[in-house]
């Protein structure tokens, strides 16, 4: 089968340098990458991306413990 893509300009940069480096043919490296995402299991690719999970919050944001004395108490018949 033979399939036609438009790559960005820098990807087929990046993708062609790659291939050098490995001295691997453009082809082949193209069909590992696919054959990689493909075998990659669905659980790994619904991973937190790294905006998430190097997230620091905000700096002056009062803390969720700071409001505990603001609740009510609960009632005898909501704990059971």
């Amino acid at each position: 089968m033979q399939i036609t893509i438009d790559l960005p300009p820098d990807l087929e940069q990046d993708l062609i340098r790659q291939a050098a480096q490995s001295s691997v043919p453009l082809q082949t490296l193209v069909l590992q990458a696919l054959r990689q995402i493909i075998q990659t299991t669905p659980s790994s690719m619904s991973q937190w991306s790294d905006v998430i999970l190097f997230y620091e919050g905000v700096p002056d944001f009062p803390a969720f413990e700071s409001y505990r004395d603001e609740l009510l108490p609960l009632h005898e018949s909501e704990l059971s």
